[in-house]
C-alpha cells in the first residue's frame, strides 16, 4: 500500500524522521518496503504567470505567451498548443534545463519559427494528475517563482500490510500503528454531513434477500450534483496513493475506501429502475457489462446488486457500465455495504477480478464502517461536485456488534513469550493498540486453538487472568496467542533477549531422512532418473487400476479444479506409466525412473498416507552395439535392482514368492511379492514387482512391448542401516565353493529354498547364487533342479574338507526336512 506521509500525518502527528518512521512500522511487522520521493523528479519547474497569450503567427493550432516567474526577472517567450490557457492564470513552468519525469530535459527550442524559453507542463508530464489535454492550471493564490516540488511534493512509504491486517489498509489504520509505537493519538477526519431536501426514503429502498452474504446495507442520495475534476490537490493525493483520478464523484468514493479502508461505489442515480436496489444472487443466464466494459455471464453463485430491471453491479466486485456516473450523470447513489469474505474472494477469482475493493473485502470489513463510508463519501461528494445530500440513509442492519470479549493468562503469555513482563505492561501495551483489558470473570473461557473448545479456567486462576476487549476493527485477535504476539508486537520484537534451551540439547540426532535420501543417491548413481508425478488423479486412474468408481477408500476432492485431478491417488502406476508416455512422445522410449511418493486412502474412515517407492524400467536396459545384441528390461531386472538397493542400505535379501497377477492391469506369471526378514522367523511385507498387462499400457498410450514395476513400502527399508563401504584388507585364506542341486516341486518358490540354505548354512557362509535351473529326464513331471553354488569362507583360517562337508549335510538336511527336497543325483 503507498502510504502519502502528509496524508498521514492528517491524522497522527509524526515526529520522526522518515527512515525512523519506517524502520518503527517494519518492527510492528508493517515492512516498508520502499520511500520514495515524490517531486525529486521535477527539477526547474517552478509556479509561473500567463501575462500574454497570442495566436502564434505561424500556426493556426499555436499561442505565443509571455510568462513571469518572478518579480524583476524577464519574462518568458513560451510556445504552447494547449488551448485552456487564458491571461492571468498561474501554471507550472519548465524553464531552460529542468528535467521531468522520465528524465525528460527541458531546452531553449524554436517552434514554427519562433523561439521558445521553456515549457507549460500539463498535470500528466509532471505525473501529478491524468489530464493530459491542458496545462495544469494552479490556484489563483499560488506563489509565484514557488518550486513545485514545495507545493506538491510528498514522501511515499510502500507498505507491506500482511493478509491477516485487512484494518491496516488504509490511512487511518496504519495511523493506528503509528499511534501505537510513538504513544500518540489517532484524529478521525470529522464526518458530519449536512443534509437537506426530501427524506432518503423517497428516493432509494434496498431490500437484502442474502443476509448471510450481505450482513450490512447502507445507501444514501444526492441530487443536484455537478460532475467534473476532482480538486487539484485532491487529484495529487490519489495520484500519489497509486489511485487514477476520474471524477469528483468516483474520487469522493475512491478517497474513502484509501482513507477509511471502505469500499463504497457510487451509482447514477437516474439509471437505478424505481429507486430500488435489491441484493440476491444472480439468476443462471443473466449477463452484466461491467465498468471495464466486458460482458459477463453470471452465475446462481455470483451475489450482485440489482434493480428491478436486473444486475447493476457485481458486489464488492465492480459496478455495471448502464449505471457508471458521467459527466451527464445529475443524481447519485451511494452504496457502502458490508460482503461475507468468502463470497467476495471466490467471485473475484471466477470472474478474474481483483481490485482494490475487492482486495479490502476478502480480508473483512468492520461493520461500523458502513455508515461511516457512507456518510464520508456524501460530505465529499457535497464538498466537491455541490448539490444536495437526502436527509438519512438506508440501513439494513444499523446496530453494531458489541466488542469481542478473549480471556488470556498473563502467566501463559509469559511462557509463550519468554519474557518477564508485567501484568500492568501488558495491559498499557493493548491500551495502545486500543484494545482495553478488565478482570476475568467465573465462567470465562480462555480460546488455545482456533476451531477447538476454550479451555476452562480454573478458580485459583480467574483472579490472575485477563479479558481482552477487542475492538470491532481487530478482526486477527482470535485465540490466547494472538494477545501474545500483539503484546510482543508493540514492545518490541528486538525486546525480546535471545535464550537457549534449559535442557540439554542430545549429543547426537539420527537423521529421519538419511535412508531415503541414500535411496535417491544410489538409484541416480545407477542410471534412473528421479521423477515427481502429480498426487491427484483421476477417477479413469483409478478405475484402470481395479479400484471401482465409488470405492469407499478412495480420498475425494470436495471442490476439484478438474476431473483428471480430482482424487488422490492410491497408487504411483498412473504417474509413472504416464511419464513413460511422455518420453516416448519425445522419442525417448528407454526409461528407467523412480518416484519417492505417498499415496492415500481411507481406513475406517480417516486418512492414512503410506510412503512408497516406485521404480519403472522399459525399453532398452541393454543397449545394442555391433557385439551385443540388445534386450529389453524384464521382471528380473527390476528383481535385480531391487535386490541391489536391499544390499545398499543393509537389508537382507528380499525373499520373492509368486504372486497372483491382478487381471488386466499385470502380465500373468510376471508378478512377484517380496519379503525381508526383519527377526529370527518373521518376515515383513517389502513389496511388489511385476511386468505390466501390455493392455494396460497400450491403454494409457504406450507403444512398450514390456514394462517391469517395482512399488516398494518405504517403512520397511527405512528399516536398513546405510551401509558405509570402507576399505577391508583381502583374505589371505581361501574360500571353498561346492555347488549343490536341489530338486523341489515346479510350485515351489526358489526363494524359499534360498532361505532355508542361508538359514542353516550359518556364518561361514559368504555368498549364495542361483546359476542353473533344468526340468526333464530323468526329473519326473512337475519337478525342477535348482543348482546353487555356494561359497564358503572363515575369517582368519582356511576351512577343511571335514568343515566343508558338514556345512553341506547340515544344509541338505535341513532341505529335506522343511521343504522335501533332495539332492539330484
Amino acid at each position: 500500500m503507498r502510504v502519502p506521509l502528509s496524508w498521514l500525518r492528517e491524522y497522527v502527528e509524526v515526529d520522526l524522521d522518515v527512515d525512523d518512521l519506517a524502520e518503527r512500522l517494519t518492527l510492528l511487522g508493517m515492512e516498508v518496503k520502499g520511500i520514495e520521493k515524490r517531486g525529486s523528479d521535477w527539477r526547474g519547474v517552478v509556479v509561473g504567470e500567463l501575462l500574454a497569450v497570442e495566436p502564434h503567427p505561424g500556426s493556426d493550432h499555436l499561442s505565443l505567451t509571455s510568462v513571469r516567474v518572478a518579480d524583476g526577472e524577464p519574462l518568458l517567450s513560451i510556445v504552447c498548443g494547449a488551448t485552456n490557457i487564458v491571461t492571468g492564470q498561474r501554471v507550472p513552468v519548465a524553464l531552460p534545463g529542468a528535467i521531468l519525469p522520465g528524465e525528460r530535459r527541458i531546452e531553449v527550442t524554436r517552434i514554427a519559427g519562433r523561439e521558445s524559453q521553456g515549457m507549460l507542463c500539463s498535470g500528466d508530464e509532471l505525473r501529478l494528475t491524468t489530464d493530459a489535454e491542458g496545462i495544469l492550471i494552479l490556484p489563483p493564490d499560488t506563489p509565484l517563482g514557488i518550486p513545485l516540488d514545495q507545493l506538491f511534493g510528498d514522501v511515499i512509504l510502500d507498505v507491506d500490510v500482511k493478509p491477516n491486517r485487512g484494518d491496516a489498509l488504509s490511512i487511518i489504520g496504519l495511523a493506528r500503528e503509528v499511534a501505537a509505537t510513538t504513544r500518540g493519538r489517532v484524529r478521525w477526519p470529522e464526518i458530519a454531513v449536512a443534509e437537506s431536501g426530501s427524506n432518503v426514503a423517497e428516493h432509494l429502498s434496498v431490500d437484502v434477500l442474502e443476509p448471510m452474504l450481505c450482513p450490512r446495507f447502507v445507501g444514501r442520495w444526492a441530487d443536484g450534483v455537478t460532475v467534473g475534476p476532482s480538486p487539484l490537490p485532491v487529484q495529487a493525493r490519489l495520484m500519489a496513493a497509486g489511485v487514477r483520478p476520474i471524477s469528483n464523484v468516483v474520487d469522493a468514493s475512491n478517497y474513502v475506501m484509501l482513507e477509511l479502508g471502505k469500499p463504497t461505489h457510487t451509482f447514477d442515480g437516474a439509471s437505478v429502475s424505481e429507486g430500488r436496489i435489491v441484493v440476491r444472487r444472480a439468476v443462471d443466464g443473466e449477463r452484466l457489462e461491467t465498468l471495464d466494459h466486458v460482458d459477463r455471464h453470471l452465475t446462481p453463485d455470483t451475489l450482485v446488486i440489482a434493480d428491478p430491471r436486473g444486475p447493476i453491479g457485481i458486489a464488492g466486485i465492480m459496478g455495471g457500465a448502464a449505471s457508471e456516473v458521467t459527466e451527464a450523470t445529475r443524481v447519485v447513489a451511494i452504496e457502502s455495504a458490508v460482503f461475507d469474505p468468502t463470497q467476495i474472494r471466490r467471485t473475484a477469482q471466477r470472474y478474474g477480478l481483483r481490485s482494490e475493493a475487492s482486495l479490502r473485502f476478502e480480508k473483512g470489513q468492520e461493520s461500523r464502517l458502513a455508515r461511516l463510508g457512507a456518510d464520508r463519501v456524501a460530505q465529499l461528494l457535497l464538498a466537491w461536485s455541490g448539490g444536495r445530500v437526502a436527509v438519512g440513509a438506508v440501513d439494513t442492519n444499523p446496530r453494531d456488534p458489541p466488542p469481542g470479549r478473549l480471556p488470556f493468562r498473563p502467566g501463559r503469555i509469559r511462557r509463550l513469550l519468554g519474557v518477564d513482563i508485567p501484568t500492568a505492561e501488558m495491559r498499557d501495551l493493548l491500551e495502545r493498540v486500543e484494545v482495553a483489558t478488565e478482570p476475568a470473570a467465573p465462567g470465562d473461557r480462555v480460546p488455545v486453538v482456533k476451531g477447538e473448545e476454550p479451555v476452562g479456567l480454573e478458580p485459583a486462576d480467574v483472579a490472575a487472568a485477563l479479558v481482552a476487549i477487542v475492538p470491532s476493527h481487530r478482526r486477527d485477535l482470535e485465540i490466547e496467542a494472538d494477545v501474545a504476539e500483539e503484546i510482543a508486537r508493540v514492545r518490541g520484537y528486538e525486546t525480546i533477549p535471545g535464550t537457549l534451551p534449559h535442557t540439554a540439547m542430545p549429543d547426537y540426532r539420527p537423521d529421519p531422512l538419511r535412508v531415503v535420501d541414500e535411496l535417491r543417491e544410489s538409484l541416480a548413481g545407477r542410471g534412473l532418473s528421479e521423477v515427481v508425478t502429480h498426487a491427484l488423479v483421476g477417477p479413469t486412474d483409478h478405475q484402470r487400476l481395479g479400484i471401482r468408481a465409488d470405492d469407499p477408500a478412495t480420498i475425494r476432492v470436495t471442490n476439484p479444479l478438474s476431473g483428471e485431478h480430482s482424487q488422490l491417488r492410491r497408487s504411483l502406476l498412473p504417474g509413472l506409466v504416464a511419464v513413460l508416455v511422455e518420453n516416448e512422445r519425445q522419442r525417448r522410449p528407454d526409461v528407467a525412473v523412480f518416484e519417492v511418493g505417498s499415496v492415500h486412502r481411507l481406513v475406517e474412515g480417516r486418512p492414512a498416507e503410506t510412503r512408497v517407492l516406485g521404480i519403472l524400467l522399459a525399453g532398452d536396459f541393454v543397449g545394442g552395439s555391433w557385439n551385443q545384441v540388445g534386450r529389453e528390461a524384464d521382471l528380473w531386472d527390476a528383481l535385480g535392482v531391487v535386490d541391489w538397493l536391499s544390499r545398499r542400505i543393509g537389508l537382507p535379501p528380499p525373499i520373492p514368492s509368486p504372486a497372483e497377477p491382478l487381471a488386466g492391469l499385470e502380465h500373468p506369471g510376471r508378478a512377484v511379492d517380496l519379503a525381508v526378514a526383519v527377526e529370527a522367523n518373521s518376515t515383513a511385507e517389502l513389496g511388489r514387482v511385476v511386468e505390466l498387462d501390455p493392455r494396460y499400457v497400450e491403454a494409457l498410450g504406450s507403444r512398450a512391448r514390456r514394462v517391469a514395476v517395482a512399488t516398494l513400502h518405504l517403512d520397511v527399508l527405512e528399516t536398513g542401516a546405510v551401509v558405509h563401504r570402507r576399505y577391508r584388507p583381502f583374505t589371505r585364506v581361501p574360500a571353498m565353493e561346492r555347488d549343490l542341486a536341489i530338486v523341489v516341486p515346479e510350485a515351489r518358490p526358489a526363494g524359499d529354498v534360498e532361505t532355508v540354505i542361508r538359514a542353516s548354512a550359518g556364518a561361514l557362509l559368504r555368498d549364495l547364487r542361483l546359476f542353473d535351473v533344468y526340468r526333464g529326464a530323468p526329473l519326473a513331471e512337475g519337478e525342477r533342479s535348482l543348482a546353487y553354488r555356494l561359497t564358503l569362507q572363515a575369517s582368519s583360517r582356511t576351512l577343511t574338507d571335514e568343515e566343508v562337508d558338514e556345512a553341506i549335510a547340515t544344509i541338505v538336511a535341513a532341505l529335506d526336512r522343511r521343504l522335501g527336497a533332495r539332492i539330484r543325483a
